[in-house]
């Protein structure tokens, strides 16, 4: 039988999806489900992980039968990620020890200090890893689980537990735990990899007490990462593309060559420019990561990024806590009610600020509240704190890279708030891309296991199928881009601690 689709199993923060994309790169189905966030503590995010793969087990059957999808037209799997997220279970029983912790997880920014204190043991880790030391990666959540849970580092010392991001907790539990590997995108974001040498990194390991048994294989995003034998679902389809989901993004978005830069406006604002086959050091605190790669690039490719923590989860937050918008297509009109925020800023520093600041102490607010300031205002505010967050990064990345940003393509779901997108082209000075399947996290890993199979031939197969239909120029004069921009490093100033 002729395979008519590619699915993508797209693992999020918030939600599980999977999108079934056909030759000619369109949505032809897709299924999503929540999952729940839990809180233990002021700071602390959890998941747990049965419910990450039954919830995402569970699309992949619902998107066949909505779709009317038989599982031999599929002709491959590709997975794609929230990074960072730290799982450990028993490799006997597959059980997990603990619950996973997110990457927005605070609660191990002290074995962080501990550990990388000393400035040329942080120089080292940066060096190597290209990371800015910081418990939003993986390696500090390891050691926490290994001291904080019972019998858990001697279990880990006789060989008997497995770590994995999020991927590889998925390819575990759909290969019915024949394959524990993950991909070099996402082996990247552990603090634990070298990215130079494309390799786990001993030094590194043994810095933060994590047996190496512990770790899966690392494989190249296109390529085998096994097949379905998990039971209850479609057997045998190949899995053949596994990246996280920035890097699968600026794949999705064709930002395969050094200069080309994407946004995603997920649960955070993540900013990739593609460096080629260069790690790009960055002054400024960014962080080096490895970009997933067609089939055939000979060595690793390399993109700099820029993570904002608090994005969408702003508007999430809007809704959900406050009550000022009973839905998020709302914003948008409240947005457009006002003619700007009368002086309102809001800092989403929920859980501390990401780059260019790196202040895991400061905490949201929101600032210059007059008694005329309505929930429009503060709306508004909040829209625009995302293309404000954006900008700081944009600039940041253009003194690194030495190349100016000109033009951003763009995706996720806050992409589709022409309000945001107008201001952020306006607050950027640049030209925004939004593509016709703003699914560009989907799509990337779908092209990457596509492009293993053959199923599609090759990226410039690929680019031919991107059609851009929105365009969003600056229409907004320096003069007023400068204030603007004044006033949010304002708030910005008042809200950090260092």
């Amino acid at each position: 039988m002729t395979k008519k689709y590619v699915l993508a199993l797209d693992q999020g923060t918030t939600s599980s999806r999977a999108i079934l994309f056909d030759h000619a790169g369109l949505i032809r189905g897709i299924a999503q489900h929540p999952f729940r966030q839990i809180y233990p503590q002021p700071g602390w995010v959890e998941h747990d992980p049965r419910e990450i793969a039954s919830s995402q087990l569970g699309v992949v059957t619902e998107v066949l039968v909505s779709s009317g999808v038989r599982p031999e037209e599929v002709d491959s799997i590709g997975i794609t990620n929230q990074r960072e997220t730290t799982i450990v279970w028993n490799r006997e029983t597959g059980e997990p020890v603990y619950n996973a912790i997110v990457w927005q997880c605070r609660r191990t920014t002290d074995i962080v200090e501990a550990v990388c204190g000393d400035p040329a043991v942080a120089a080292r880790v940066t060096a190597k890893t290209g990371l800015v030391p910081d418990a939003y990666f993986s390696a500090s959540k390891i050691k926490w689980i290994l001291d904080n849970v019972e019998g858990a580092r001697e279990a880990a010392e006789e060989g008997k537990l497995a770590f994995g991001t999020v991927d590889t907790w998925l390819i575990w539990q759909l290969t019915g735990g024949a394959v524990h590997a993950t991909d070099v995108t996402n082996a990247s974001r552990t603090m634990l990899f070298d990215i130079h040498k494309g390799t786990w990194d001993q030094e590194l390991l043994d810095l933060f007490g994590i047996p190496a048994s512990m770790l899966p294989e690392v494989r190249s995003s296109s390529g085998d990462f096994g097949v379905t034998a998990y039971p209850g679902m479609p057997q045998g389809i190949p899995i053949r593309g596994v990246a996280g989901d920035q890097q699968a993004a600026l794949f999705g978005q064709c930002c395969t060559q050094a200069g080309r830069a994407k946004n995603t406006y997920g649960t955070g604002c993540f900013l990739l420019m593609h460096t080629g086959s260069t790690p790009v050091a960055s002054s400024h605190g960014l962080v080096t990561t490895v970009a997933a790669s067609a089939p055939g690039v000979q060595g690793l490719e390399y993109a700099l990024e820029g993570s904002v923590f608090v994005a969408g989860a702003l508007v999430q937050w809007l809704r959900d806590e406050l009550g000022i918008i009973s839905s998020a297509s709302e914003s948008e009109e409240l947005a457009r009610s006002v003619d700007d925020t009368a002086g309102v800023y809001v800092v989403p520093a929920f859980t501390g600020l990401g780059a260019p600041y790196w202040d895991s102490e400061a905490r949201g607010a929101i600032l210059g509240l007059t008694r005329g300031a309505n929930r429009a205002h503060i709306v508004r505010a909040a829209l625009e704190s995302m293309a404000f967050q954006v900008a700081d990064v944009a600039h940041t990345m253009e003194k690194d890279s030495g190349i100016a940003i000109t033009e951003l393509n763009v995706d996720g779901g806050a992409s589709g708030n022409d309000f945001l997108l107008q201001f952020q082209s306006d607050i950027l000075g640049a030209s925004l891309n939004r593509p016709k399947v703003i699914e560009s996290t989907g799509a990337g890993a779908a092209f990457l296991a596509g492009l293993a199979t053959g199923f599609w031939e090759d990226m410039a197969q690929i680019l031919a199928l991107r059609e851009h239909d929105d365009h969003f120029t600056p229409k907004m004069d320096a003069e007023e881009r400068e204030g603007l921009m004044a006033g949010w490093h304002e708030a910005v100033r008042r809200v950090m601690t260092k």
